[in-house]
């Protein structure tokens, strides 16, 4: 089965609110919108929640995902094998290892590979994220990210 997964995040201000939006597509047609919100984060942490969140959707293992993303943090950190360095060094000096160790978990079950697009570029399914992550990190009572509420104190 062949899987297409559509991410992006945002944060405002940097941190500040932010939020995620996921597009999951199977090559036998089903179709999922996936977004949160979060009081304090970073648009980094954003774009690869996003990623995970997805991942973590995905019921059975799979051997074909593709994860488009405009997000070149998350698509070099796997495609130039940063993330195998990290991993060498146990996360040492490392951002964000609370949800690189939640990706390596949810990757684990599924042969993925990403692929870099251009953002704010009239692609139909990142627009599409972009604003799911937007209108996400503009709600009310949003919620922690404890990963990163928590390292910043």
């Amino acid at each position: 089965m062949q899987i297409r997964i559509y991410t992006d995040g945002a944060a405002k201000g940097n941190p500040g609110p932010g939020g995620y939006g996921a597009i999951l597509m199977s090559e036998n047609g089903h179709y999922k919108e996936l977004s949160q919100g979060y009081r304090r984060t970073t648009n980094n942490r954003m774009e690869l929640m996003a990623v995970i969140v997805a991942l973590e959707a995905i019921k059975k293992p799979c051997d074909d995902v593709t994860i488009y993303s405009d997000s070149k943090y998350v698509v070099d950190s796997l495609e130039k094998k940063w993330l195998q360095n990290w991993v060498r060094q146990n996360f040492s000096k490392t951002k964000n290892p609370d949800l690189w160790k939640r990706y390596i978990k949810a990757a684990a079950p599924h042969s993925v590979k990403f692929i870099w697009i251009k953002g704010h570029a009239g692609h139909e399914y990142n627009e599409r994220c972009d604003r799911l992550a937007v209108k996400a990190s503009a709600q009310p009572n949003l919620h922690p990210d404890s990963g990163y509420e928590d390292q910043s104190k």
